[in-house]
């Protein structure tokens, strides 16, 4: 049986409904009422006492809302004045809601297999421009990369929610034919397959095979690409710039290294400051905080995901820099967030904007909604940050996500030793996000929404609220050698990286999955979010699973370290990656890149003593670089945990302050 549940709020004053209403006044829709109800699906072998009980407990509050339940499915008649809207995740998309109601569902007493799902109900009443409802629905209500609108008559096909309740995967190893491909089918292969590899790089790894006199399987190209990605390799930072530079002295011509080696690492290693702990080597740089603990900082861009699905995009932006602060050492605990966001002015006009990029409006409350949700729901402060508007980045935002983190200084370096075992804890492992590493290597064109609808995900705070909890007490107990986060490239890219310098053998087949059907391939690269790998010795092991199991995370061992210098991965006894480590982590070829800068011709402003300054002063505040940013810093919690000093607003005109202060020991 399947119920379809609707809950709306008694005062119908939901910020969803404001906030629509004001989209439909900018459309010029004024007389269109709005209604909003959240929506639950619930299928299983339960009675509807059940799911009343359920709905009442779970999902309502008795005194501001109210409940329907029906027999899935259940639509309104559409009527020229009325029609309503029903959005869903797709069936790949991870909806974080739903483990947590699972688990409530369970803590009623209620031990049966149920599947949930969730969505969101709009209801339209009056009557409204053809052209108008379809600007609605395509740019404003939802976003096709992660939802769908429930049709009745899509709804009608539905005879289960069960994703690959029925699906199969029968192994058959995948080699490709590389050395017999000429240039122009290596570049299309590429592209056609989403590796986003460069020419010059298919080349290198065609070669790299013709000397081991074999074929390379479809799951080690996706290896290579995902370690060579922009994301993963920082390709741009690394390679050599012929500079050249025109300015009122003439002509200069340099040649810079990499941008990495001249102005990065140059000037840190020169400097050799003795409180700089560990530095380019970890998920986030270590400095000295005290005698006994070291402050670890990570700020990471997570720009393409963001432009495209900005809620997603940002959450997991935000999870990864979380994570990678677990990941540092062997494990440091979150103090608090920031973020510097980078956006096309909101106003931007309507008629101007490519369809195939989001609204500003859109990506602006998307963004902001994801670090807010994410940050708020771990229980970690965001404590500053800082936005900027210009047209310029309507094309691709800037989305800087980072976090602080505390750590006693005898855990601040890695041990691994050969025979440590690789333990997989988090997340189950599904089909999300794959090719998300070599997604960044692409430029973002029309056809982006399209290419990249595996490559956005939602993140889950409470998932890894659980993670962080139980890193922290094993990192207590020493149980913990090493650790990184699964993040771009998914395992393909933190066992590679965690083991580069060792080796590995990794078993897939040992991989706790969602739901049945993914091939070996989609299990190494998949993204789903909230995942670790920890390096463990053996004997540790047991003390390791009793946390976990105390922290309800689960846990699995997929592999050991080797001391070969290879990746080794297999699935169901069959070998299915065999790579060097020195050619997958220093193989790829740099390009050589040119940047040429022109001294701009400034002059002095002419002022006129006639002039209002009066009205340029009121539209230089009411500019949204100037004007106040309150409407974000409100969104975030900056006093969870208690470590506040110098808080974002402050004294008695609740000014912004220039920077944030916090409290770590007590």
């Amino acid at each position: 049986m399947i119920y379809q549940i609707e809950i709306q709020d008694i005062e119908k004053n939901n910020p969803f409904v404001k906030n629509l209403k004001e989209i439909l006044k900018y459309l010029g829709e004024k007389n269109v009422d709005v209604e909003y109800f959240t929506g639950y699906i619930l299928e299983g072998e339960i009675t509807f006492e059940e799911v009343e009980r359920i709905t009442s407990c779970i999902f309502s509050c008795p005194v501001s809302q109210e409940y329907r339940i029906y027999r899935f499915p259940y639509f309104e008649e559409e009527r020229e004045d009325f029609f309503s809207v029903r959005i869903f995740y797709t069936p790949l998309t991870t909806d974080p809601q739903e483990e947590s109601i699972k688990r409530a569902i369970k803590d009623l007493g209620i031990n049966k297999e149920v599947v949930v799902k969730t969505f969101k109900k709009y209801v339209f009443k009056g009557c409204m421009k053809k052209s108008v409802k379809d600007i609605l629905l395509k740019r404003f209500l939802y976003n096709p990369l992660i939802e769908y609108i429930l049709t009745p008559e899509r709804a009608k096909k539905i005879a289960s929610f069960r994703i690959f309740k029925d699906a199969y995967y029968d192994f058959k190893l995948i080699e490709v034919p590389l050395q017999k491909m000429d240039k122009k089918e290596l570049v299309e292969f590429s592209i056609k397959n989403k590796l986003y590899l460069t020419l010059d790089e298919i080349e290198a790894i065609r070669d790299y095979f013709v000397k081991k006199n074999r074929f390379p399987t479809d799951c080690e190209l996706e290896t290579i690409a995902q370690t060579w990605s922009e994301h993963c390799f920082h390709k741009t930072f690394k390679s050599p710039i012929e500079y050249t530079e025109y300015s009122s002295q003439g002509k200069k011509v340099e040649k810079i290294e990499s941008l990495f080696k001249d102005f990065i690492f140059k000037p840190t290693y020169s400097l050799n400051l003795d409180w700089c702990v560990s530095v380019f080597k970890d998920n986030a740089g270590i400095i000295k905080f005290d005698d006994n603990f070291n402050i670890c900082f990570k700020v990471e861009t997570h720009n393409h995901p963001s432009s495209l699905e900005p809620y997603g995009g940002a959450s997991t932006g935000i999870g990864g820099v979380i994570r990678d602060i677990l990941g540092a050492g062997k494990g440091a605990r979150p103090l608090c967030n920031t973020d510097v966001f980078c956006f096309p002015l909101p106003d931007f006009p309507l008629e101007e904007v490519p369809s195939s990029i989001l609204l500003p409006s859109v990506l602006i409350k998307g963004v902001v909604s994801g670090v807010r949700d994410y940050g708020n729901k771990m229980g970690i402060p965001t404590v500053n940050g800082a936005v900027f508007f210009d047209n310029r980045f309507l094309g691709n935002p800037l989305v800087y996500c980072g976090c602080i983190g505390i750590l006693p200084s005898k855990y601040s370096f890695k041990e691994i030793h050969p025979q440590d075992l690789i333990v997989l804890i988090g997340g189950k492992t599904g089909r999300d996000g794959i090719h998300g590493a070599t997604f960044s290597s692409v430029e973002l064109a029309d056809s982006s929404f399209e290419e990249a609808s595996s490559c956005v995900q939602i993140g889950n705070p409470i998932e890894e609220k659980k993670i962080q909890e139980a890193i922290i007490r094993a990192r207590d107990k020493n149980l913990i050698n090493a650790l990184t986060d699964c993040g771009a490239g998914g395992l393909s890219s933190a066992v590679g990286e965690i083991t580069k310098d060792y080796g590995c053998q990794v078993h897939l087949e040992k991989v706790p999955l969602k739901y049945k059907g993914l091939n070996y391939t989609h299990i190494w690269i998949s993204e789903s979010q909230e995942r670790m790998v920890l390096i463990v010795s053996e004997h540790n092991l047991d003390k390791l699973k009793e946390i976990c199991e105390e922290e309800e995370v689960e846990l699995s061992v997929i592999g050991k370290v080797d001391n070969d210098k290879k990746l080794k991965v297999f699935y169901q006894g069959n070998k299915v990656v065999d790579l060097d480590m020195e050619f997958l982590h220093k193989g790829p070829p740099l390009r050589k890149l040119k940047a040429v800068w022109k001294e701009k011709p400034l002059s002095e402003p002419s002022i006129n003593d006639e002039q209002d300054f009066n009205s340029i002063l009121k539209e230089i505040i009411s500019h949204p670089n100037v004007a106040s940013k309150r409407w974000i810093i409100s969104q975030y919690d900056h006093e969870v945990q208690g470590t506040s000093v110098i808080k974002p607003l402050m004294k008695e005109q609740n000014s912004p302050q220039d920077a944030s202060c916090i409290r770590p020991l007590f």
